[in-house]
């Protein structure tokens, strides 16, 4: 990852075409190897999740290249790498696994280092299954599956309502998850994280153990397509 890195941080300085197009070559280089990274961790994740199994790297991750269609920033190119494996693949709405290398250069997405787990933009007939799934089962949804979850993760709340919605009490210990539009836990890494021996097993590891977030999420995405 190391290379991959000192791509990410040299491009964040460099975004041009002129700049990318003399380093195209490199790019490759990186890329390729980012893409038998992705294999072999969709490879670990599927031993697992047999979801994920016979996803392939189409299925799983983006071009670098930036839509800036509708964007102030018109810097054409990302300075980072993610993979999302999801049941279906990355357009199918299922909460999935979400590995997020970027320059490690500042605070917060796109910038930090970033696994997590869930997905965004659910339907409102979705958010609302989990809404009362959640504040009826709300005991067995905390120990069961926030409770297995690794420690470091945390409930991503960007974009959550200011309020509770009305149809359930403020002060009840779900709370929170009332306030959400988009179900996704998530946890920051370092670059001594990524550059350390075995990171392929280390990142699985810490997605096994949010494995049934993604299966509680899941549940009612199917149920919105039965």
């Amino acid at each position: 990852m190391r290379e991959t890195l000192q791509f990410l941080r040299d491009l964040s300085r460099n975004n041009n075409r002129e700049w990318f197009m003399t380093n195209k070559q490199r790019y490759q280089q990186v890329q390729s190897r980012w893409y038998a990274f992705c294999e072999a961790l969709i490879s670990a994740v599927g031993k697992f999740d047999p979801d994920i199994a016979s996803l392939k790297i189409k299925d799983c991750t983006y071009r670098i290249y930036r839509d800036t269609r509708f964007s102030h920033d018109k810097s054409p190119y990302k300075t980072h790498f993610g993979v999302f494996m999801a049941k279906g693949g990355k357009r199918s709405m299922h909460a999935g696994y979400y590995f997020h290398v970027g320059t490690g250069v500042g605070e917060g997405y796109p910038y930090s280092h970033m696994l997590a787990s869930g997905n965004y933009c659910y339907e409102p007939r979705v958010i609302r299954m989990l809404r009362e799934d959640i504040s009826f089962g709300w005991e067995e949804f905390k120990e069961s599956v926030l409770g297995v979850a690794d420690p470091s993760f945390r409930v991503d709340m960007d974009g959550a309502l200011k309020k509770v919605p009305k149809e359930y009490p403020a002060d009840a210990p779900y709370a929170d998850f009332m306030r959400l539009k988009s179900y996704s836990l998530f946890t920051n890494v370092g670059d001594d994280f990524l550059l350390q021996p075995d990171l392929v097993e280390r990142v699985a590891g810490l997605f096994r153990t949010v494995k049934p977030f993604n299966d509680y999420v899941n549940r009612a995405v199917d149920f919105r397509d039965a």
